[in-house]
């Protein structure tokens, strides 16, 4: 019964991803009939115009938002398990602020070197990777020498308390030019992915969900705990290993690519669960792909109605799922 209930979601899950994926084509400043998107899609008749919006803009930013997602959906859930916190999100490890920094350095600093850089220069991208590649040597390190999983997260906490001080000092030495850019750069934005560069995200994000999947034992051994998964054989260091790496590729190139995008990693995970009453990661990292990719996807959507940053519609639908968990916990303490 319980599988056909699972069958049952998974199935409203994928239909309503797809059907927010043809949505998303169809809204934005041009008005285009669903006929067109349908032609263009299977290289039917259709004017050039319609069709380079439709191929080369809109498809591109849509499949971003399944990719983005589907990454920090299932980060998301693999912080929560792994460091057993419900507060737990895709960039406690500092990746984000990793990420922060390499973008802050090569935007805030390549002037006083009378380098010309652009908002949303390709070169951005990879100093964003560069700084999450950082992080995951430093927690790589500190992983292989600390076996307390919560001394890593303080760590992470003080390191990018120790960063975001790093980029305050950069954005207060600035140019309003790049400081303008860095700050549009934080809000987010689906829709500064290339096609040329959506093979790159694409490679990442398939990496990470590679490992993610693999993981999948390890996480099902720690839901009890770490002296448990390890009288059940679990090679603590190496589950650890493969859990960050997927993690850092996961959140490190959404990051790199699309800004800091909120909620979404620490949000879903939660909804995911409560949708399916479940606990096994088999379960829940498939479920929180397709719930990450279609709640973002909607995002996407109704950012673009009111015209006003993705990072702001993910707030507000996270913050209240958020504060709906802080209070269900609290009930039960």
């Amino acid at each position: 019964m319980k599988d056909f209930k699972n069958s049952y979601l998974f199935f409203i899950l994928i239909f309503l991803t797809l059907i927010l994926f043809l949505f998303d084509l169809s809204v934005g400043s041009v008005s285009i009939p669903i006929s067109d998107i349908h032609a263009a899609l299977i290289g039917g008749e259709i004017n050039e115009t319609s069709r380079n919006i439709i191929l080369n803009i809109r498809l591109v930013k849509a499949l971003v938002a399944v990719l983005a997602g589907a990454a920090l959906s299932v980060s998301g859930l693999q912080m929560q398990t792994l460091f057993r916190n419900p507060l737990a999100g895709p960039y406690v490890l500092g990746i984000s602020s990793g990420a922060s920094l390499g973008v802050a350095i090569f935007l805030l600093g390549a002037p006083w070197f009378g380098i010309s850089t652009t908002a949303f220069s390709p070169g951005i991208a990879g100093a964003a990777w560069i700084g999450s590649a950082f992080i995951l040597v430093f927690i790589g390190i500190v992983a292989q020498r600390i076996k307390d999983i919560m001394v890593i997260l303080i760590l992470g906490m003080m390191f990018s308390s120790g960063v975001s001080a790093i980029v305050q000092i950069l954005q207060y030495l600035s140019h309003d030019e790049s400081l303008k850019s860095y700050v549009i750069w934080t809000m987010g934005s689906l829709g500064d992915v290339t096609v040329s560069q959506v093979p790159v995200l694409l490679f990442g994000v398939m990496g990470g969900l590679i490992l993610a999947f693999i993981g999948v034992k390890p996480l099902n051994q720690l839901l009890l705990g770490e002296e448990y998964a390890v009288t059940m054989g679990m090679n603590i260091r190496k589950s650890r290993g493969i859990l960050f790496l997927s993690t850092t590729l996961l959140t490190g190139t959404v990051t790199a690519f699309c800004g800091p995008i909120g909620f979404i990693g620490l949000a879903m995970p939660h909804v995911t669960r409560m949708i399916f009453d479940n606990i096994n990661h088999r379960i829940l990292i498939p479920a929180n792909i397709f719930t990450g990719a279609s709640i973002l996807l909607l995002c996407d959507i109704i950012s673009k109605v009111w015209v006003i940053p993705i990072n702001a519609i993910t707030s507000l639908f996270g913050i209240p799922i958020i504060i709906f968990i802080v209070l269900k916990n609290k009930a039960f303490a």
